[in-house]
């Protein structure tokens, strides 16, 4: 049986795509690199290689699922008809989002971030993307600073609901979830 061998970008991706997972998991102090590497099917130091630190590997995991949202709300601003009010506009990113809650890791990898942001390498760069990303809601919909919060608002709310697993995929059913998801007219 012949084996392909992995290209060092392919290898890059895979050593990310389990330090989501792990980050995800167990935040970013609790995560080791060696169990990164294990997740992945190769060496601690060649994670390191990679990467440089766990902290620049988290950072890379932070900057995925940032560029995740903002990739999934420009998608959904194509499909915002000519002349659409700024609630229907804003309707059309909330709908993005919802893919984003249900990919499990990544809502609680954003979580982990803003957990982290004391630490003085990770905040600057949480804080920046995260003014892009409201940025970038205010930019496609046109939304005023109080819509745009408002929005911003509600998606964290459901962030937190995805990690406690009461919307997204197997959600746990719970009242207050129920009610809550019945304010914003969320199907999830």
């Amino acid at each position: 049986m012949t084996r392909t061998r992995m290209t060092a970008s392919e290898r890059g991706e895979q050593v990310l795509a389990a330090a989501v997972t792990a980050f995800a998991e167990s935040g970013y102090a609790a995560t080791k690199t060696d169990e990164i590497a294990r997740r992945a099917g190769v060496s601690q130091p060649y994670v390191i290689r990679l990467f440089g630190t766990k902290q620049q590997l988290f950072l890379a995991a932070l900057r995925l699922v940032c560029d995740r949202i903002e990739e999934l709300f420009r998608t959904a601003a194509e499909q915002i008809p000519p002349g659409a009010s700024v609630e229907e506009a804003l309707e059309y990113l909330g709908e993005a989002y919802k893919v984003l809650l249900t990919e499990r890791d990544l809502p609680r990898v954003l979580l982990h971030g803003f957990a982290a942001s004391g630490d003085p390498a990770i905040g600057p760069i949480m804080r920046a993307r995260f003014g892009e990303i409201y940025q970038l809601v205010r930019d496609l919909t046109g939304a005023s600073a109080s819509e745009a919060g408002t929005f911003v608002a509600t998606g964290m709310l459901l962030t937190d609901m995805a990690a406690m697993q009461v919307v997204g995929p197997d959600a746990v059913e719970t009242p207050w979830a129920t009610e809550i998801l019945t304010c914003f007219d969320a199907e999830l």
